[in-house]
């Protein structure tokens, strides 16, 4: 029976929080089944029933993987070892296809590809996969929409995608005694951009922010210049 491997990320253009890559592993009998539960782009699915997908899928996928990106790891990464954020997804990838390629059995890989040049991220992803002979590999954009577990994958990242918002939001208020809600922790959202105008000082170095970004960085440089005026 076909394996089919799909591998999707979330929260990759988040200020706050982490990145959160997955991938699911399923065959024929289980791509009907969620087909029939309409397992489709996490985008498209509303929260609660998102979540009660999350949990079916864990249960019924031959198998799957998820790997949660801190922000400071994703810093290190971009400015110290000049790796980008396309680069950082096919690393993950690659090392959810080597961990879940365990099987004598060809397993076909599906990925959403977030670069606008296919062909030299399915390049760069298939130098760091192991066992190559055993799978073939599509890369394309939009595969959450179109391949069952592509969007499988989609919706265990973006499920544990939130689980981590709602730990942060607690440890916030426990270690820091901050009780302001950052909302979704992408820089278009009115909540998250006024926390990060009153909290970036105080959370820096915190591994709350991705202080590469530059939604943080423009509040760093504004914070340096008035200081500077002041002086």
């Amino acid at each position: 029976m076909k394996l089919m491997l799909g591998i999707d990320d979330a929260g990759r253009g988040p200020v706050i929080g982490p990145m959160v890559m997955a991938g699911c592993l399923i065959n024929e009998r289980i791509e009907d089944e969620f087909k029939k539960l309409r397992v489709r782009d996490s985008k498209l699915v509303p929260p609660k029933r998102r979540e009660e997908l999350a949990s079916i899928i864990r249960k019924k996928a031959l198998n799957y993987e998820i790997f949660t990106i801190p922000p400071d790891e994703i810093d290190d990464k971009l400015t110290k070892k000049r790796v980008n954020l396309n680069k950082i997804e096919a690393l993950y990838a690659a090392e959810i296809v080597n961990r879940l390629n365990k099987s004598i059995e060809h397993m076909h890989v599906i990925v959403d590809c977030p670069s606008n040049n296919i062909t030299s991220w399915r390049n760069y992803l298939l130098t760091h996969i192991k066992n190559k002979e055993n799978l073939s590999l599509i890369c394309a954009h939009k595969a959450d929409r179109d391949y069952v577990a592509v969007s499988a994958a989609s919706i265990l990242a973006k499920s544990t995608r939130e689980k981590e918002v709602r730990r942060l939001k607690v440890v916030l208020k426990k270690e820091f005694n901050i009780h302001d809600d950052f909302g979704s922790g992408y820089p278009s959202d009115p909540l998250t951009e006024a926390f990060l105008k009153k909290y970036f000082n105080v959370l820096k170095g915190e591994g709350i922010f991705r202080e590469s970004w530059a939604t943080w960085k423009n509040h760093h440089a504004k914070t340096e210049q008035r200081r500077l005026l002041d002086f």
